[in-house]
């Protein structure tokens, strides 16, 4: 029986401490690109976002390379997600023993890629299948059947 190879990979980033806004902004722009593409751009990018998306960019492209054992140049961003994390909420002391309230917003970064090789791979298997299925369909005596 022939199995075919997952093809996609992710890395999640949870509870990061930045407005799921400013994330979003930066996730707009690498989603859809490839490995080594989308981190020229977040190098050069001038956001204080572009630091924990490239770490999770990076990690995702490790765990394809150790659970798939694929490249980095095959890999390409197939889906960039964020979502908005709980609000932690202090209190900064004022004038008059008074206080203000000051929140805290974080966001879950979610980050998938896909190997590009393997989709090449999985059609191969998935004719020879085809063909394997027609030819055995077309036999009916086995061995015996002679053209």
């Amino acid at each position: 029986m022939l199995k075919k190879k997952k093809r996609e990979v992710y890395a999640l980033g949870q509870h990061i401490s930045m407005s799921a806004d400013k994330a979003r902004r930066v996730i707009d722009q690498i989603r859809g690109r490839s490995y080594e593409e989308t981190l020229l751009i977040l190098e050069l990018m001038p956001y204080r976002a572009c630091y924990p998306i490239f770490k999770l960019v990076y990690s995702a492209a490790a765990n394809a390379n150790y659970n798939m054992g694929s490249n980095e140049v095959n890999l390409l961003i197939s889906k960039a997600e964020v979502h908005e994390g709980p609000t932690r909420k202090k209190f900064k002391p004022r004038a008059r023993g008074r206080s203000s309230p000051i929140k805290r917003s974080t966001c879950h970064l979610t980050i998938e890629m896909k190997d590009i090789s393997l989709k090449d791979k999985d059609v191969e298997i998935n004719s020879l299948k085809k063909n394997l299925d027609g030819k055995r369909k077309k036999s009916s005596g086995g061995l015996w059947d002679k053209k």
